[in-house]
């Protein structure tokens, strides 16, 4: 099931898509007890944990959603880098993002167990999924995932080829003023006209809402972070069960 996850959705009434959390717990729970009351399937696109006030609360409400059969999420590039934190590599750490993560596991009566399932679900959580004319990944779209699995270990692994569009979009190799990397969204026109590509990563909502683009050829990408754990606020899609 873990090679075919879409598949996990398939007995129920719909499919709930959950942007970054972000350490968001309070609106994460809201977004799961309305999607379990409507027995709706949970696919949360990546970002679990960081600069929100309770990312150990987060990881618990995935794991539960996770044995239960009701819920999965995609890699994003924060868990990628929680990840790689708790396996021993050297890393620089904000202290509002990831480190305020692991200061908080390292609180958690569970921390442990927590950490450990975290280094777990992580190193097998699909980089992108495809269900018929739909792709949900987190950071951005390639072509080449129209024809190509992601690696069932990419959350073990270094990012690259696809994985790195999957994890960080698109980028110019610049940084913003900022200090985040600038980026790009030409593979928006590049969607074919029969496929809708969800994604978080970006907050590109100026009015709250998820950002729908189209693209040249016909495709449409929705956008759906809006800023949770970052002053903003959890947003989320009611889907089809299929496509």
């Amino acid at each position: 099931m873990r090679d075919r996850p879409q598949h996990l959705w398939r007995g129920f009434a719909g499919l709930r898509v959950v942007a970054d959390v972000h350490g968001d717990a309070e609106a994460f729970i809201h977004a799961i007890e309305g999607a379990l009351a409507a027995d709706m399937f949970v696919l949360q696109l990546g970002d679990l944990t960081d600069h929100g006030p309770d990312s150990p609360e987060v990881l618990r409400r995935i794991f539960a959603l996770i044995d239960q059969g009701q819920g999965l999420f995609l890699l994003g590039n924060h868990d990628h880098k929680l990840r790689r934190a708790l396996t021993g590599t050297q890393l620089r750490i904000q202290a509002e993002g990831l480190g305020r993560t692991l200061a908080q596991l390292d609180a958690a009566p569970d921390g442990d167990v927590l950490k450990a399932r975290a280094v777990e679900e992580i190193g097998r959580a699909p980089a992108w999924i495809r269900d018929g004319g739909r792709i949900f990944v987190h950071g951005g779209y390639h072509p080449g995932m129209l024809h190509s699995a992601p690696p069932p270990d990419a959350g073990c692994q270094k990012a690259q080829g696809l994985v790195t569009r999957a994890l960080f979009g698109q980028v110019t190799g610049r940084m913003r003023q900022d200090g985040f990397p600038d980026r790009v969204h030409d593979w928006v026109d590049k969607i074919p006209a029969d496929v809708t590509v969800v994604c978080g990563h970006d907050r590109r909502s100026l009015d709250g809402r998820p950002y729908v683009v189209d693209g040249a050829l016909g495709g449409r990408c929705v956008f759906l972070d809006c800023g949770a754990g970052k002053g903003g606020h959890l947003a989320w899609i009611d889907l089809p069960s299929w496509a």
